[in-house]
């Protein structure tokens, strides 16, 4: 996702994930499993809506969760109260609001860019580099892939990409499921590898590791996964064919250069990202510099960026961002790129409760114990465990980096029965956090894309309903992610890579 301000222990930030030492703050009707139901009835509900009916609605999913909510109360023994004050504990988490910060920013900022003529830009590239629709995917899996391991946030990369490769992608004959996944699995790599992302951090503190060391020794698996996906992108570039819209072959004809100027902008996000500014800052002064180009470069007027559009002229429709207009109210790519992401904002919120529930009410301590004492007997069963342990709680838990704090406790635990060092826990605590969090259609990571085509002003409404894809058909393409689930899947069985305590010791952990 994103990175932190200084001195925060990200592991604080869902609670007492691990609940096996303290007893449950809510007692449910049918036990420690009963605090299970809403994120259970959630994802039943999303498996149904998203793969059964094929509607990859947002609001869909955010009536789903109130629903499970709700229901969870009824099992609830005596006071709600606490329930539903577990509900506002989940809903202040930093999970959330980090997720959120990066969707706003970012989601500012691609459509500053496109405004700017960004995505003719590539298009005008795409066609002087003989970049045709069937490499297209591959090479937006590695600039998306770069882009998120500079700046640490796959969330903020997929909005970037989804906004302003994606339509350049699918206008010049690239197949759009194929594209989005593509986009997709370059923020995997990214979230996986990237310094400064939150899973890379929470998996090196909570697993006793330090940061440099987790990122050089995760480098060998993330490579083993990102080759096979870049060949498969490039062979089903060649056999999907794309879409076919109104428009394309005139607007391929008449894009131009000028919007490539927005590269420095970008460049700007990613070389303040790693000269280790936050990446509030960092999205900040990008969005400066794409303004400040622009205005400069008669890219775009200032109504384009920000207006207040009235129904009636008077002393301050002189302003250069106010317009007089049917329906009074406000717009503008700073506008349109936040507002398109409430729907998501609101289900993020609602998920991370859900889960503060499942672990105030001892439903993870018992998923816990259970793989701990029952299943983990070797220390090869033990790492397939924790696989498909990450796995599960990916599934219910969309937020990748709350997923991997909610589960990380027991990561450690099992690590240390079997003396399993702390870098090999932290990259398998890290890979299917990273991974699955951009394949369920569900999951936060596929969500964030989708609503950039959805929202009220995406490409959808822009460019046309070719623009929509529905999650669910991009889970089997989603190539990277699931390559690097079977890596460490294969890992665990075969043993490659594995290492115990004395092998090696980790350097200081960093909490800087």
């Amino acid at each position: 996702m994103t990175d932190r301000p200084d001195g925060e222990d990200p592991s604080a930030s869902m609670g007492a994930a691990g609940g096996s030492k303290t007893e449950p703050r809510i007692s449910f009707y049918g036990g420690k499993w009963a605090s299970t139901v809403p994120l259970g009835f959630f994802i039943l509900w999303a498996v149904f809506q998203s793969g059964v009916l094929g509607i990859g609605d947002t609001n869909g999913l955010v009536i789903g969760a109130l629903i499970g909510t709700i229901l969870g109360m009824f099992f609830v023994r005596g006071d709600w109260k606490t329930y539903a004050d577990t509900i506002f504990e989940g809903m202040t988490q930093r999970v959330a609001a980090t997720a959120i910060v990066a969707w706003l920013w970012a989601g500012m900022f691609a459509e500053t860019l496109q405004v700017g003529g960004f995505v003719e830009g590539l298009i005008f590239a795409a066609d002087a580099l003989n970049v045709g629709a069937a490499t297209f995917p591959a090479a937006a899996f590695v600039l998306c892939g770069l882009l998120a391991t500079g700046i640490g946030t796959g969330y903020g990369a997929t909005v970037a990409f989804v906004t302003l490769f994606f339509p350049a992608g699918v206008l010049i004959g690239a197949n759009p499921v194929l594209l989005f996944a593509a986009i997709l699995s370059g923020a995997v790599f990214g979230d996986n590898l990237a310094p400064v992302s939150d899973t890379t951090i929470v998996s090196a503190v909570t697993q006793d590791a330090d940061i440099g060391g987790v990122v050089a020794s995760r480098f060998k698996y993330a490579i083993v996964a990102a080759v096979p996906a870049f060949i498969a992108y490039l062979i089903m570039g060649s056999v999907l064919s794309g879409a076919s819209l109104e428009g394309a072959a005139a607007l391929r004809d008449t894009a131009t250069a000028p919007g490539l100027v927005h590269l420095i902008s970008m460049g700007v996000v990613i070389a303040t990202a790693v000269a280790g500014r936050h990446i509030v800052e960092a999205i900040s002064w990008g969005l400066v510099v794409a303004v400040g180009f622009n205005l400069a470069l008669g890219l775009s007027s200032v109504s384009d960026i920000l207006v207040f559009t009235v129904t009636e002229a008077g002393t301050f429709t002189a302003l250069p961002f106010v317009a007089v207009g049917d329906t009074a109210g406000v717009g503008g790519s700073l506008y349109a790129g936040a507002i398109g992401f409430f729907p998501l904002i609101v289900l993020t919120l609602l998920i991370v409760s859900m889960a503060q529930i499942m672990i105030r009410g001892g439903g993870f301590a018992a998923i816990q114990e259970f793989l701990l004492n029952s299943v983990a007997t070797t220390v090869r069963r033990a790492e397939v465990t924790m696989v498909l342990g990450t796995a599960a709680i990916n599934g219910m838990i969309t937020i990748n980096t709350a997923a991997e704090i909610a589960i990380a406790p027991y990561i450690a635990r099992i690590g240390e029965k079997f003396n399993i060092n702390g870098y090999r826990r932290a990259n398998i605590l890290d890979a299917n956090t990273s991974a699955l969090g951009y394949i369920f259609p569900w999951a936060g990571g596929v969500l964030v894309g989708y609503q950039v085509m959805v929202g009220p002003n995406g490409l959808g409404a822009e460019y046309g309903p070719e623009m929509v894809v529905n999650p669910i058909e991009v889970v089997p393409y989603v190539f990277h992610g699931w390559f690097l689930v079977i890596v460490f899947l294969v890992a665990a069985v075969t043993g490659f890579g594995r290492e115990y305590v004395p092998d090696r010791t980790s350097g200081e952990v960093s909490r800087a």
